[in-house]
């Protein structure tokens, strides 16, 4: 009866999630965006996300169906379901990136003409906008898994206890994960590529050679720009986080049931997380409805003041939940409800933490900021050097917050409690991501006004909410990689225990060979994504350069450049670069695991978070830094067009692939490998005589 009864409170929490999303994004298309320039060029933007994406699935399609035929091959009687559940969260993925984008494209002019009405209402849309893929991505992603429960139930069940039984749920939730995980890496890698190639090369032709402004309309790459801005920030992003929020519910859910306890204790500590994810997504459709601002007061107040409404929502629910589902009953020398609630809300309050810390590196009115700002004086050179340096100074307190949460949520409920912790950073993640996704929105509608000739208080007030999406954008990037590593850890203490194994010799020469081999996977990683952004700026940077060569007229204005050309280089060379770093990801712990043996892989796991996460912190807070120091300069009255400006947009399109691209695909690549892990656990405990 328990069972059925979190089940089906769940599944209503996530349709009313969805049904949201759907509501909202009616909303958006009500809105009226009555400028028929803003639209015309819209459209341009719309149609190219709308044609990447397309065209983006349609090379994920094949590798989808060969990693279902392999799952169901390799597998027999009712466990070729994993077949099925993989293909569900691949779909499921797919659907949030692209429900997520063609609102977002929707929201961006829309948000340029609300902003005729003051700053609250283009606030006001532009949130929205991105609250419907922020609920749509925590409601998909709690069907999935309640759905799979229930197919469990009504399917598998033979009549067995719960915890006999768990060996066919790894494999059905794991298939999921991998669904979720596989899409999430092309889409952030894919997309990733085709933004940053865009907008280096339509700022280094556009600001520094030619010296016209940002989303100049007679710049050719100004449209792939803003093409990449939804396909990589929005799509891309929701399916990033999509699949952390998966990977932490399936953690969680294997981790409880796995436990050596009574068969009710197991299903309760494995639906435990299930309902805390379905009463985070209540608080967080509470705090959307407190995201308005007054005239005179920063956008980014009112951001704060929903998610922090929703966190303190959370915190409050979070005792008589966990009794409800617990009780008095204890697990693990006399762990119970308390020490649960504790070790989520450690979480909870890690999240907060690691945000602060982020807003702090990367914040406008930051100490850091500040000094990348004054370096920018003495030129490009000393840009990047304060950057860098500023990038390396940040990894140290987020890793803090992080081992804080490990070794307290470890103490208080084992590998069980590090589970909650993640879920408790992710719990508020429908509001969290709506933040996040308000981002790109906001400057997208920015450059729409400056192409479509809107009058220049509009210009104001998108480039407020354009400054404060900078800094909610590394808020979510800060909190993306510290939920990243702990679902890591999570889905690796999972495969360990799915083997049989729970401990290792860290002086084994198996296991140092793995965490070397391990470590430079993430570099290697990070070095094919760049190569494939520089490569990729580069024939930007000679098509925009040939025809403002050939066609002169286009810098006079009396001619239009040709948008498309520049939107088919960058979709080209996404989906042609995003396949090498995508099979080094996957193929690395299948090789490693059959070769090496379960010690070396467990080894090559640990090594790739543990330097993907220390690199991939540095990267994100050192492009926003970068990103907001030129915006500084960039609000002074001679900022523009100046050597101090030159300097600062040299240094953030270095930034630029390091916090948009090769940075965030961290995050994808060590939850990948993670649950790769997870899916071939059955079959190594076999190879090895397990």
């Amino acid at each position: 009866m328990l069972f059925w009864t979190i089940l089906l409170i769940s599944l209503v929490c996530s349709l009313v999630s969805i049904f949201y999303s759907i509501l909202k994004n009616r909303w958006i298309k009500k809105q009226s965006d009555d400028n028929p320039q803003l639209q015309r060029i819209a459209s341009f933007i719309s149609e190219g996300a709308k044609a990447f994406l397309h065209r983006e699935y349609v090379v994920l399609v094949p590798f989808t169906f060969i990693v279902a035929l392999f799952l169901a091959v390799s597998n027999t009687g009712t466990l070729r379901l994993q077949a099925v559940s993989f293909m569900v969260g691949a779909f499921t993925s797919s659907l949030t990136g692209y429900f997520g984008m063609q609102t977002a494209t929707k929201a961006n002019s829309r948000t340029a003409f609300a902003a005729l009405d003051g700053l609250n209402k283009a606030l006001k849309v532009a949130f929205t906008g991105g609250s419907v893929m922020g609920m749509m991505v925590v409601g998909l992603a709690l069907l999935g898994i309640c759905s799979l429960l229930s197919l469990f139930v009504l399917i598998i069940d033979d009549g067995t206890t719960f915890l006999v039984l768990q060996t066919k749920i790894f494999p059905l939730l794991s298939g999921f994960g991998l669904g979720a995980s596989s899409i999430a890496l092309f889409a952030r890698v894919g997309g990733g590529i085709f933004t940053k190639a865009a907008d280096v090369g339509a700022d280094l032709v556009g600001k520094v050679e030619v010296g016209i402004p940002e989303d100049d309309p007679r710049n050719p790459a100004v449209i792939a720009d803003n093409v990449g801005d939804n396909v990589g920030d929005v799509a891309g992003m929701g399916a990033d986080l999509y699949e952390s929020y998966v990977g932490v519910l399936i953690g969680c859910v294997i981790l409880g049931s796995s436990l050596p306890v009574t068969d009710d204790i197991g299903i309760r500590l494995s639906l435990l997380p299930i309902l805390l994810a379905a009463a985070g997504i209540i608080c967080s459709i509470v705090g959307t409805y407190i995201v308005r601002v007054k005239e005179g007061v920063s956008p980014q107040r009112s951001l704060n003041n929903g998610s922090f409404l929703a966190s303190l929502l959370t915190a409050i629910l979070l005792y008589p939940i966990v009794y409800l589902v617990l009780g008095n009953n204890t697990f693990g020398n006399g762990r119970g409800t308390f020490h649960i609630c504790l070790a989520v809300f450690i979480g909870l309050i890690a999240g907060i933490i690691i945000g602060l810390i982020t807003e702090y590196y990367t914040g406008t009115e930051g100490k850091p900021v500040k000094t990348i700002e004054q370096s920018c004086i003495t030129g490009p050179a000393t840009t990047i050097i304060s950057g860098l340096g500023v990038g390396m100074f940040s990894t140290f307190l987020p890793i803090l917050t992080i081992c804080g949460v490990l070794i307290s949520s470890y103490l208080l409920a084992d590998f069980y409690g590090i589970g909650m912790a993640a879920l408790g950073m992710l719990l508020t993640l429908g509001i969290q991501l709506s933040v996040d996704a308000y981002g790109p929105i906001a400057d997208n509608a920015g450059g729409l006004a400056v192409m479509s000739a809107m009058q220049s208080s509009v210009r104001k007030i998108t480039d407020r909410l354009d400054a404060v999406g900078n800094t909610t954008a590394a808020i979510g990037k800060g909190f993306a990689i510290g939920s990243a590593a702990l679902t890591a850890i999570i889905l690796i203490s999972a495969f360990t225990q799915s083997v049989g194994k729970s401990s290792f010799n860290i002086i084994d020469p198996y296991i140092m060979a793995g965490l070397l081999i391990g470590g430079t996977i993430p570099f290697l990683f990070s070095a094919l994504a760049m190569q494939a952004i520089g490569i990729s700026a580069g024939a930007m940077i000679e098509e925009v350069r040939r025809q403002f060569r050939e066609r002169p007229g286009i810098l006079e204005d009396t001619e239009t450049p040709e948008y498309k050309k520049c939107v088919d280089i960058a979709t080209q060379s996404a989906l042609k670069r995003m396949i090498l770093p995508g099979i080094i990801a996957i193929i690395s712990p299948i090789i490693v695991g059959f070769l090496g043996g379960i010690e070396m892989l467990v080894g090559l796991l640990v090594g790739a978070t543990l330097s993907g996460v220390l690199l991939a912190i540095f990267m994100a807070n050192a492009g926003g830094a970068w990103d907001n120091a030129k915006k500084r300069i960039e609000a002074t009255e001679f900022g523009k067009n100046s050597d101090l400006h030159k300097a600062a947009v040299v240094g953030d399109t270095v930034g630029d692939p390091f916090k948009d691209t090769a940075g965030p695909s961290l995050n994808t690549l060590i939850k990948l490998m993670a649950i790769i892990a997870l899916v071939i656990a059955p079959i190594l405990k076999t190879y090895w005589g397990g």
